[in-house]
């Protein structure tokens, strides 16, 4: 691969990373707002969708959410290690693995920037079923998982391919 193509990618990749994150922090701006207008956590409900704001202290989906700041802290600074790493396997790999963790970066950098900044993630999409509901997770959470889901694939897939090139 040449410099140039290597340059392409890179703002390619950088570009699709800031309409993530803009698209993210956007819509939780806009849910923040609507949540004070209203005076009130929940937004909007339908039969399967729900708009109600949460504070997610915790990682994904408000799973180890924690009271104690000592904790809070220290599992914050390991998800910016985690994002680090991240961003090493981002530079190292190239084509769709590549774009899959470019994903996984840009959300979780979405998700970074509140820990931070509001000292808990806001939460607010609730899909459901009658009285099963899914957990409650933002536009971030969304690419994150297509992320994890499209590199398990590409793994399943590579794995494949390379058992069936053997025979």
């Amino acid at each position: 691969m040449n410099l140039k193509n290597i340059k392409n990618n890179f703002y390619i990749n950088l570009l699709i990373i800031i309409l993530v994150f803009l698209l993210d922090r956007i819509s939780k701006i806009y849910v923040i707002y609507l949540a004070d207008k209203k005076n009130s956590f929940d937004l909007f409900s339908s039969e399967f969708l729900n708009i109600n704001l949460i504070w997610n202290d915790g990682i994904a989906f408000g799973l180890f959410s924690l009271n104690e700041k000592y904790l809070y802290n220290t599992l914050t600074m390991f998800i910016g290690l985690v994002i680090m790493l991240i961003l090493f396997l981002l530079i190292t790999n190239r084509g769709l693995k590549q774009f899959s963790l470019v994903l996984v970066f840009a959300g979780a950098i979405g998700n970074l920037y509140d820990r931070i900044f509001y000292k808990a993630v806001p939460d607010f999409i609730d899909f459901h079923i009658g009285e099963f509901h899914w957990f409650i997770f933002n536009v971030a959470d969304i690419f994150i998982t297509f992320g994890v889901i499209f590199m398990i694939l590409l793994e399943l897939i590579g794995n494949n391919k390379s058992d069936n090139e053997k025979i």
